[in-house]
């Protein structure tokens, strides 16, 4: 009996090799389990600290604190904040908060909101401090360090001079409101306060202005400073004080041009 031919040899060598190589190419490589060991670790680790975050109880807000007020109490300050108690910290919208403060308490200047983890919400606050007061209809109108009307009470902050905003009819001083602008005047008056040496600042009473370049103030002891317009303030500031100590029992200084001083006994 004849025994295979060659082509049947090869064919039943080929059977035979075939399952080892298809067992081999379905079994997973070492590094192939460790890559999905990994990325099962991943999601189960990504899933954990999503619920952590958002459905647990641990990390839920409970206490809100304040800080920085002075004129408003931390109460006022956090019944406009409406931080949601009980809520995730995570999904507390801090922006939302700063917003709202700032727009409906306008007597804060800045104000930050922090997450305090695991339970806290942080107000940190800091108010708006007058430089100027304008009187209206028997109250006063605070003025911050940028022109800023913030606040209006019924009685003047202490050591807080006045504004009083005259502007003259006289063409050169109505052709300054037209050009300035009753805000712009103000803002100009602001920067003469602010540039005022302390012991002038302390003694100055009202700040007066007619016109963007006639700004004069009205100290204690019935002195009168002329400023001049809100420019060259720190110039001015340092001839004023050097005028003041050269010429004591002066009631009438001159500091528009701070290179040309002048000062008189009334």
């Amino acid at each position: 009996m004849a025994g295979p031919t060659t082509a049947e040899r090869g064919e039943r060598q080929q059977e035979s090799s075939d399952p080892p190589l298809a067992r081999r190419r379905l079994r997973p490589t070492p590094r192939l389990r460790t890559i999905i060991i990994l990325l099962v670790v991943l999601v189960l680790l990504a899933a954990g600290s999503i619920w952590l975050l958002y459905g647990s109880k641990w990390l839920r807000v409970e206490r809100v604190s304040v800080s920085g007020t002075q004129v408003l109490t931390p109460e006022q300050v956090q019944e406009v904040a409406d931080v949601p108690v009980g809520a995730p910290l995570i999904s507390v919208d801090t922006d939302a908060i700063e917003a709202r403060l700032r727009r409906e308490l306008p007597r804060i200047d800045v104000v930050d909101v922090v997450r305090s983890w695991p339970h806290g919400i942080s107000l940190k606050v800091a108010e708006r401090t007058p430089v100027l007061i304008v009187q209206k209809d028997g109250k006063f109108v605070e003025v911050d360090k940028e022109g800023v009307r913030f606040a209006t009470v019924s009685q003047a902050p202490k050591g807080v001079p006045a504004l009083e905003l005259t502007v003259s009819r006289s063409s050169s001083a109505a052709a300054s409101l037209r050009r300035f602008g009753e805000s712009r005047l103000v803002r100009e008056a602001v920067r003469v306060a602010r540039a005022l040496p302390d012991a002038v600042a302390r003694d100055t009473q009202v700040v007066k202005v007619r016109s963007y370049d006639d700004i004069s103030l009205a100290l204690t002891g019935g002195r009168t400073v002329a400023w001049g317009s809100g420019e060259k303030g720190a110039a001015k500031a340092r001839t004023l004080t050097a005028l003041m100590k050269a010429s004591p029992d002066a009631r009438y200084f001159d500091v528009g041009v701070p290179t040309a001083p002048a000062s008189s006994g009334s």
